[in-house]
């Protein structure tokens, strides 16, 4: 292809470039808007109530029943309609009066109808009137209960993560520390005062804790990844986890003496308020005797003759306005079977919430004990890593003097390590049992 023809598509795709550029720019403002430049806890939960899936969906379902619902009360007001219709006969009707053969109607006909209706009484409408609000509050509960669901498992996610970005701190220390201990050992083989076996085991231990900083860095990112995904975070953007440990411990704190209350559960407010729609229902069954009352008038515009073009010249109207009554007489025994239906699903909804009140308490009962093992190991390894520490710190002098053997100094490390690692370990523990009791008791709420 020549310059001449290549220059004007080079034209066209700079003005497509050009034109299309604010739409691209505007799209990358929005997503980077979204971004966190900190990633605290809170902020990540925050983060989370305004991207994530599923409560966007559980919202997106809330208005969705808040609409069904004005769908069916909308049935109270006055119902309105408009038909227009046209026939065109080819052969007119025919009867024989006598002996003549008598021919009815006009060629073309049309009408025009305008109808309207208003509910009297309908137990439909009544129905959908008298459970409206607890319809809503239910769409509610549920909508609440995925943000609970939310809120704890991007909690305990947040300190999964902590506790592997701690193991990994613990692990470059260790190592740090091995270092050390692998020139203290050469230099003590190099001069004579121990054998090669204190420098080859130091090269193990540094080897195997490499390799262990270099899985909890891959875990790391797994989990970095897997808390974007359950926030709704952009995949290809880096989200800057901070944290206070000090803030941490002094969240710890819980009221163990608090009295469990089921009824402030999201789960029992929820079912308990499907008993009381359960409960509309056998109502509804009951009213199936009542008549069905309503009011109906018509305005009718007919139009007949054989000459379309004079059809509309001359209406011929007529209107009424009536009244209608619905009332059942027998049917067979369905409404009697229909109200026991409903009782006995409303029986089964009763037991359920006797099963859940039992399986609630045994829950808190669970969390409440988790949460107390979980703080006392919190309590002790927290004394055990400033006893670690020193006894590290004096076997590493005695061992540097010729007063300890490595084996000690290795065994110190490992104490140190472990400590280190139980006390992080219990800290996310006993924050994360935390966050189970509030639940169970229903003290996360939206």
């Amino acid at each position: 292809m020549s310059r001449k023809h290549t220059r004007p598509l080079l034209i066209i795709g700079i003005l497509f470039f050009v034109l299309d550029s604010p739409g691209l720019l505007r799209a990358q403002e929005k997503e980077t808007d979204s971004l966190l430049e900190v990633a605290t806890l809170e902020n990540v939960i925050a983060y989370a109530l305004e991207n994530q899936p599923a409560v966007k969906q559980a919202e997106i379902d809330e208005e969705i029943t808040r609409k069904v619902i004005k769908g069916k009360l909308a049935d109270w007001y006055p119902q309105i309609n408009f038909s227009l219709n046209y026939q065109r006969l080819f052969d007119k009707q025919a009867n024989m009066i006598g002996e003549t053969l008598v021919r009815f109607g006009a060629y073309n006909s049309s009408s025009a109808q305008i109808s309207a209706s208003q509910n009297i009484f309908n137990r439909d409408v009544l129905l959908a009137s008298t459970t409206a609000s607890k319809v809503k509050i239910q769409s509610g509960y549920n909508t609440q209960n995925t943000k609970i669901d939310m809120t704890v498992n991007v909690t305990k996610a947040f300190y999964d993560l902590l506790a592997t970005e701690q193991q990994i701190k613990v692990n470059e220390e260790s190592i740090a520390r091995l270092e050390q201990s692998l020139k203290d050992a050469v230099n003590r083989y190099e001069t004579g005062l121990s054998d090669k076996t204190d420098y080859k085991r130091a090269t193990i231990l540094l080897s195997n804790a490499k390799a262990t900083l270099k899985t909890n860095s891959e875990l790391l990112h797994v989990k970095h990844e897997y808390l974007k995904t359950l926030i709704g975070y952009p995949a290809s953007y880096d989200l800057p986890i901070q944290y206070d440990t000090l803030q941490m411990e002094a969240e710890i704190a819980l009221d163990t003496t608090e009295q469990f209350n089921h009824t402030n559960h999201i789960s029992y407010k929820i079912m308990y308020m499907q008993h009381e729609l359960q409960e509309a229902n056998v109502k509804y069954s009951k009213w199936a005797f009542l008549p069905t009352i309503n009011l109906n008038g018509n305005y009718n515009l007919n139009y007949q003759s054989d000459s379309f073009g004079s059809l509309y010249g001359t209406s011929y109207p007529y209107s009424f306005l009536g009244a209608s009554l619905g009332f059942p007489i027998f049917q067979g025994g369905k409404r009697n079977a229909k109200i026991q239906e409903q009782k006995w699903a409303s029986k089964r909804i009763n037991v359920g919430l006797a099963n859940l009140e039992n399986a609630l308490q045994t829950d808190h009962a669970r969390a409440l004990a988790a949460y107390k093992g979980n703080l006392a190991q919190y309590l002790a390894q927290k004394e055990n890593v400033a006893l670690a520490r020193e006894v590290y710190d004096i076997i590493q002098l005695q061992y540097r003097n010729g007063v300890k053997t490595f084996l000690d100094v290795t065994i110190a490390e490992s104490d140190l390590q472990t400590t280190r690692i139980s006390y992080f370990n219990a800290l996310y523990q006993v924050l994360a049992s935390k966050i189970d009791v509030q639940r169970a008791r229903g003290q996360i709420n939206y």
